[in-house]
């Protein structure tokens, strides 16, 4: 069976507007309760990762900037220089920036409260894969 992605892609970017218009189904979760959901998953990373996170702030918006998501769903988004592209220039930089999108994560879970937490957690780890070097046809290679 052939998908013709770009019908799938403006049937969800339709869908997407939809919610984004709608607040009454927008906003699933309470935002305090998404980022400690987020906050967990930072919590159970190995120890490995968590020292060696270095100059990075984790945020959550509601969903991305038409500009930023040029039509794709995103999740989340890193934003800065990965580690092992760092020299020793790098010194006083703002922190790398990674953003979790809270609509979005909502939408594919359809508020399932579990789905959300996985969904985060899976987005968390993916982002700041990102931070560490990985880039996303590594990890696509890595889950296979």
């Amino acid at each position: 069976m052939n998908f013709n992605t770009r019908s799938i892609r403006e049937q969800l970017s339709l869908e997407v507007a939809f919610i984004k218009q709608n607040d009454n189904i927008g906003a699933i979760m309470k935002g305090e309760e998404f980022e400690k959901f987020v906050k967990q998953a930072l919590v159970n990373l190995p120890s490995f990762f968590k020292e060696k996170l270095d100059n990075v702030d984790i945020v959550v918006e509601e969903w991305a900037s038409s500009d930023i998501a040029r039509g794709r769903l995103l999740l989340g988004l890193y934003q800065g220089v990965p580690k092992p592209k760092r020299g020793t220039g790098y010194t006083l930089v703002l922190p790398d920036k990674i953003t979790i999108f809270k609509g979005p994560i909502e939408f594919l879970s359809r508020g399932e409260p579990e789905s959300i937490k996985n969904l985060i957690t899976d987005t968390v780890q993916h982002e700041l894969a990102h931070h560490f070097g990985i880039s996303d046809a590594r990890l696509r290679e890595l889950k296979k």
